[in-house]
C-alpha cells in the first residue's frame, strides 16, 4: 500500500473486519484509503452521501485503491437519530436515481419480502427456528407477506445503526459503510431506525421530515421489516457466539409480537 504514495506518507490499518481500510498521513494531509471499494463509492461521493472521493488508483496487482477526504467529527449517538438531518439524508438516498442506476449496473436486482424471508429461513439455525418466539415471528411474517410484497423500490443502506452516521465538525452528515446496499422497500431502512431509536409518539414528526405520512399500510410494512431485521440480528449474534446479545433480541421480539 505504502509504495503507491509519495515518500513521507505514514499508513496505518483502520481496523474493521475486512482489513482493507487504512489511514494515511503526511504533513498536514490526511486521507482515508480503501482497497477494492465498489464503483458505487464514486456515485455516493458525487451525491454527497459519503466523504469526497479524492482519487482512485489501480495497482499492478489489479487491486484498486480509493482515497477519500479525511473528515473530523463524530459518530451519531442514539438520541441524535431523531434529528431532521437524518430523515432528510435518508430521503435523499431513497430518492436518488443515480444511486439506483449504478446499483443496477453493478448487477443488483430487487429483493422482495418473500425472497428475504426464504433466505433467512434457509440460513437460520434449526435450534433457533424451534424457539417458540422465533417460530411465531416467522409465521406472522409469512401471514403478512401478501400485504407487504410489492412496494416502491429504492436503494437501501441495509444497516442504519447510529455508528454508521458521521457528523463533521462543520455540520455535514454522512452515511458510511455501504457494503450491504440493496434495492428494496425503503421500509428496510426506516423500520429499524424508528423502532430502535425514536419514541413511537414522535414517529409522525420524523416521517414528516422524511416526507411521508404514517398510515395503516406503512405501519404494517414497518412492523414486518423490524421483525425481519430483528431475526437477522438474532442469527448474526448466534453465529458470533454472542448468546447474551442473541437472547436480548429474542426477548425484544416478544415486545413486538
Amino acid at each position: 500500500m505504502k509504495h503507491m504514495l509519495d515518500n513521507g506518507w505514514e499508513i496505518y490499518p483502520a481496523g474493521g473486519v475486512t482489513g482493507e481500510a487504512f489511514y494515511a498521513f503526511h504533513d498536514n494531509q490526511k486521507l482515508f484509503l480503501k482497497r477494492n471499494s465498489s464503483p458505487f463509492l464514486a456515485v455516493l461521493s458525487a451525491e454527497g452521501i459519503v466523504p469526497k472521493l479524492v482519487w482512485t488508483k489501480r495497482l499492478e496487482s489489479g487491486d484498486v485503491i480509493t482515497a477519500q477526504q479525511w473528515i473530523t467529527g463524530r459518530k451519531l449517538e442514539p438520541n441524535d437519530m431523531n434529528g431532521e438531518k437524518v430523515a432528510k439524508l435518508l430521503k435523499k438516498i431513497h430518492q436518488s436515481q443515480p444511486l439506483l442506476s449504478m446499483l443496477r449496473r453493478l448487477g443488483k436486482t430487487p429483493v422482495h419480502p418473500d425472497m428475504l424471508l426464504i433466505e433467512l429461513e434457509n440460513q437460520m439455525d434449526q435450534a433457533l427456528q424451534l424457539n417458540d418466539t422465533i417460530a411465531r415471528t416467522i409465521r406472522y411474517l409469512n401471514k403478512l407477506l401478501p400485504t407487504v410484497q410489492r412496494n416502491t423500490l429504492t436503494v437501501c443502506h441495509g444497516d442504519v445503526n447510529h455508528n454508521n452516521w458521521m457528523l463533521t465538525d462543520e455540520g455535514q452528515l454522512y452515511l458510511i459503510d455501504w457494503e450491504g446496499a440493496i434495492i428494496g422497500d425503503p421500509a428496510i431502512d426506516i423500520a429499524p431506525l424508528l423502532y430502535w431509536y425514536i419514541p413511537e409518539d414522535e414517529w409522525e414528526g420524523w416521517l414528516h421530515n422524511y416526507g411521508i405520512t404514517l398510515n395503516d399500510q406503512l405501519q404494517t410494512r414497518l412492523k414486518w421489516y423490524v421483525l425481519y431485521q430483528t431475526l437477522c440480528s438474532i442469527q448474526l449474534y448466534n453465529d458470533k457466539g454472542k448468546l447474551e446479545e442473541s437472547l436480548f433480541w429474542i426477548q425484544y421480539l416478544e415486545t413486538l409480537l
